[in-house]
C-alpha cells in the first residue's frame, strides 16, 4: 500500500491532536502515580539494601520531593506506550504497510528493554554499590546519616539510565530501517562506540573498578547485539526495497 500524502497544515493539526491526547493521559497517569508512590516508597524502604539505613528528612519538603519524583516517573512509564503509539501513528502514514507492522512491533520491544535495564540495575548493580559504600563507611568508622531524598535520588540516578541505555538495540534497528546507519558502519566505529560506552559507564557508576566493569560489560554486549540486529534489519530493508523496485518496474 502506498504511503498517504498529507499537507503541512494536516501534519500540524495531526501532531497537535496527538500531543493533546498524550498530555491528557499523562495528567491522569500523574494522579495514578501519586496513588502508587506510597506503597512503592514504603516497599523500597524495607528492602535489604535500605533496612540497615536510617533515612532522614533534612528539609521539610523532602518527603514531598520523593513523592513527586516517583509520581512523575510512574506517570512517564505508564504513559510511555501511549507516547510511542502516538508517535508511530503520526509517522505511519508515510510508511508502507509492511513497514507499519514492523515499526509497531518496536513498542513492546522498547518497553521490555526499558524494564529489563531497570531490573538489571536495581537487582544486580544497586545492591553491590550500596554494600561497597557501606563497607567504605565501616572501614573509616563513619556513621552514615542519609537523607530520604538523597537516597532515592541516588537510586533513581543509578537505575533509570539503564532503562534508556537498554534501548540501544531498538534505536539501532530503527535507524537501520530508515537507512541512517548500516551494520558495516557500526563495525567500523566499534572502537569509538566502546570508548563512549566506557565514558557513560564511568559517569553513572561510583569510582570503583568492579562496579564500572559490571556496567561496561553489559553495554558492550548490548552494542554487539545491536550490530546483529542491524544486520538483520539491513537485510530486511534491502529485500523490501528490492521487492518495491520490482513492483514499480512491473507497473
Amino acid at each position: 500500500m502506498k504511503p498517504e500524502a498529507m499537507s503541512v497544515i494536516e501534519h500540524i493539526t495531526e501532531l497537535r491532536k496527538r500531543l493533546i491526547l498524550v498530555v491528557v493521559f499523562f495528567v491522569l497517569a500523574i494522579i495514578a502515580g501519586f496513588l502508587l508512590s506510597r506503597p512503592i516508597i514504603i516497599y523500597l524502604q524495607h528492602t535489604e539494601e535500605a533496612q540497615n539505613l536510617t533515612l532522614n528528612s533534612f528539609n521539610l519538603t523532602d518527603p514531598l520531593m520523593v513523592y513527586m519524583k516517583f509520581a512523575f516517573i510512574i506517570a512517564l512509564i505508564i504513559t510511555s506506550p501511549i507516547i510511542l503509539f502516538q508517535l508511530w501513528s503520526f509517522v505511519s502514514p508515510g510508511l508502507y504497510e509492511k513497514e507499519r507492522r514492523v515499526t509497531l512491533s518496536y513498542i513492546p520491544m522498547a518497553i521490555g528493554l526499558f524494564l529489563s535495564g531497570i531490573a538489571f540495575s536495581y537487582f544486580i548493580l544497586f545492591p553491590f554499590v550500596v554494600d561497597f559504600m557501606e563497607g567504605i563507611s565501616s572501614d573509616l568508622g563513619v556513621n552514615q546519616v542519609i537523607g530520604i531524598n538523597e537516597y532515592f535520588s541516588f537510586l533513581l540516578q543509578l537505575t533509570l539510565p539503564f532503562g534508556l541505555l537498554f534501548q540501544l538495540p531498538v534505536i539501532i534497528m530503527f535507524l537501520t530501517r530508515l537507512g541512517i546507519v548500516t551494520p558495516m558502519f557500526l563495525v567500523e566505529v566499534r572502537r569509538y562506540a566502546y570508548f563512549i560506552l566506557l565514558v557513560i559507564a564511568a559517569l553513572i557508576t561510583p569510582p570503583e573498578l568492579v562496579s564500572h566493569l559490571m556496567v561496561t560489560v553489559p553495554l558492550f554486549i548490548l552494542y554487539e547485539i545491536s550490530i546483529i540486529v542491524s544486520r538483520f534489519s539491513y537485510r530486511k530493508a534491502q529485500k523490501a526495497a528490492f521487492e518495491e523496485a520490482n513492483k514499480q518496474d512491473k507497473k
